[in-house]
């Protein structure tokens, strides 16, 4: 009897099939791809370039050309004291020039003689431009560019989403797996204990065993029992984590069908990280772009800063005439032309010169906040460099652990099988056996999401 408890202990414990009924694999790369393509974090990513988009758009409506219009009238006791209208166009330009074209028409008795005009109106097309401050930078111009920054920065942005959705994705289905394997394990724990269980209570029932081998077996298996139900209660929760990243082409969530399994734990690498290359795009981190693009905007602050510290000079020339056709018939300064300037500037420039203090300060700030950020992250990148070949290395360290375990098991149940040893002993190295298994199942998850955690500290997610 002990010799064909021992035989099938030894095919049941070392045998490599699988679950019996027939499964459905979700592959790593097959999930990824879903991922990325219809998470709602990707489609937030996607939203984000229309709000940069739209950024832009709202900054060029400041060079959208105005049309306006101004009635203004007065009667009293009979008599029209003035009646004026006017209308025209005002369209600002990239260079800070802003053209302006108008048409006024007045009357009245009472109306300023500076405001006397031809019966039929006047009209008046010239231009206004900065000569000072605003000549080379102003509100409106650094408003767009400081829109156009972060328009680029949006698709930065996006690149960070998904990044991080890969590492998170990444981790969860690894994890999955790996309580899937544990699963395994403790189900074969379960179903090794419960098969000498019965063989040992029939040994009992002959007077070949004693009735404390009976109770030994059966505390064995109750305790596997209880160790599957914590790992089956494990993969549920992780299955259910991993249905938190499907979603169908509608936007609405899936689940993973019953019985479907991930992909093998111990399946061979179709990439390993290159270390060199790695090393070499640290410095197109999405996160030390997006600091690059605050530096940008900032610098944009500062320039248009520095431009208040010169003087107002603001130049008006308009050509004043009653037909559009007369235009080309006046020469410039000669004739039918108005024309101005406005000069004012402060004495001590105190507000300025402390507001471009400030912006300074704030680049200063945030350049050393990347410089600090691009050390933090290149250590980052050696730490799970570090990490992925010290978890290679104990992989082949533990499985040739796990073998040695499993000899000593196989010497233990021959010991048991010509009465050198007991169940006790026996018992123990299975578990030993088993933990070992979950232990390599661990650093073999662990590998997996350190690739994936690697190429995060480089800035790196889906390809």
């Amino acid at each position: 009897m002990k010799k064909l408890i021992v035989s099938c202990v030894i095919q049941v414990l070392f045998s490599m099939s699988s679950f019996a009924q027939d499964t459905l694999q979700l592959g790593f790369e097959d999930f990824l791809e879903w991922v990325r393509l219809y998470h709602p974090i990707s489609a937030q990513a996607e939203i984000n370039l229309r709000m940069g988009q739209m950024e832009v758009r709202q900054a060029r409506g400041g060079f959208d050309p105005m049309v306006y219009g101004n009635l203004d009238k007065k009667e009293y006791k009979e008599t029209n004291y003035y009646d004026k209208r006017e209308a025209g166009v005002v369209i600002p330009t990239w260079m800070g020039v802003e053209l302006m074209g108008t048409f006024e028409q007045n009357t009245g008795a009472f109306l300023n003689s500076e405001s006397s005009v031809p019966t039929e109106g006047l009209i008046a097309a010239g231009a206004a431009v900065n000569l000072g401050q605003g000549l080379i930078l102003d509100d409106r111009r650094a408003a767009l560019r400081i829109a156009q920054i972060y328009q680029q920065s949006t698709e930065v942005e996006r690149v960070r989403l998904l990044n991080e959705l890969h590492l998170s994705a990444t981790d969860m289905y690894w994890k999955w797996s790996e309580a899937y394997e544990n699963l395994k394990v403790f189900q074969e724990g379960v179903e090794l204990a419960a098969f000498r269980f019965r063989g040992i209570k029939r040994s009992f029932e002959q007077g070949d065993l004693a009735a404390i081998d009976t109770v030994e077996a059966y505390s064995q298996l109750l305790n596997r029992q209880y160790r599957l139900q914590t790992a089956e209660n494990v993969f549920f929760a992780t299955t259910q984590e991993l249905n938190t990243f499907l979603w169908n082409e509608a936007g609405d969530p899936m689940e993973v069908a019953l019985g479907t399994i991930p992909q093998n734990l111990f399946d061979e690498f179709t990439k390993v990280p290159d270390f060199e290359e790695l090393r070499d795009v640290v410095p197109n981190h999405p996160e030390l772009m997006l600091t690059d693009y605050e530096l940008a905007s900032l610098d944009v602050e500062r320039r248009l800063k520095e431009q208040q510290l010169l003087p107002v000079v603001k130049l008006k020339y308009n050509f004043l005439t009653e037909s559009i056709s007369e235009f080309n018939q006046s020469p410039f300064f000669e004739n039918n032309y108005k024309w101005g300037v406005s000069v004012y500037t402060p004495l001590l420039w105190r507000k300025t010169r402390g507001a471009i203090g400030l912006t300074r300060a704030k680049i200063d700030f945030k350049q050393n906040s990347r410089d600090l950020k691009e050390l933090q992250l290149r250590n980052k990148l050696e730490t799970e460099l570090n990490n992925w070949t010290i978890l290679n290395r104990q992989i082949i360290t533990f499985q040739d652990n796990v073998t040695s375990l499993e000899l000593l098991l196989r010497g233990e149940l021959r010991r048991f099988e010509i009465g050198e040893s007991s169940l006790f002993l026996v018992n123990a190295r299975e578990v030993s056996v088993f933990d070992s298994r979950v232990t390599l199942n661990d650093l073999a998850a662990k590998l997996r999401i350190s690739f994936a955690k690697a190429r995060y500290a480089a800035g790196l997610g889906f390809e």
